[in-house]
């Protein structure tokens, strides 16, 4: 099993749209980075763990949990030109762009900051506290997960 953090601003898609959904279930479009991409179609497995993660916004950090429940597959948000994700490159022959299905399996009781995780000298090697890092999608070590779990 992999664990992953997934980065979505809350006003464009938030843990609570992921919840209602039907099923609470939602494919992850529009990731637009070839880094990300690749983990998203070659790595992420039916079964994964997820941590949602609330970007751009007043307090960004931890809000929730989700699994992986369809592995990658090729991103139609890039072949339609009137959604925003378009990508005139991108053919449905050979598709450059890829998605995966997330589900729902909780909300935590409080949002694990940013600032928070920084604070952790056990995080100090995570991807999403070193400076630059900007994917939205990356991975968590199975000691990474372990560790936030235990802060929520």
């Amino acid at each position: 099993m992999n664990y992953w953090l997934m980065k979505s601003e809350p006003n464009e898609f938030s843990i609570d749209d992921l919840r209602q959904r039907p099923g609470q279930t939602e494919h992850w479009d529009g990731v637009r980075n070839y880094q990300a991409r690749n983990m998203m179609r070659d790595q992420m497995k039916k079964g994964d763990h997820v941590f949602f993660y609330h970007s751009n916004c007043e307090l960004p950090g931890i809000v929730g949990i989700a699994k992986v429940v369809r592995e990658g597959y090729p991103d139609f948000t890039a072949f339609d030109a009137n959604d925003p994700h378009y990508d005139p490159k991108s053919d449905p022959d050979l598709p450059r762009w890829f998605m995966v299905d997330i589900k729902f399996v909780r909300k935590l009781k409080r949002t694990i900051s940013l600032q928070k995780l920084k604070d952790c000298a056990e995080l100090s090697e995570m991807p999403l506290v070193r400076r630059g890092n900007r994917l939205s999608v990356m991975p968590v070590t199975k000691q990474e997960w372990d560790f936030i779990s235990a802060l929520a």
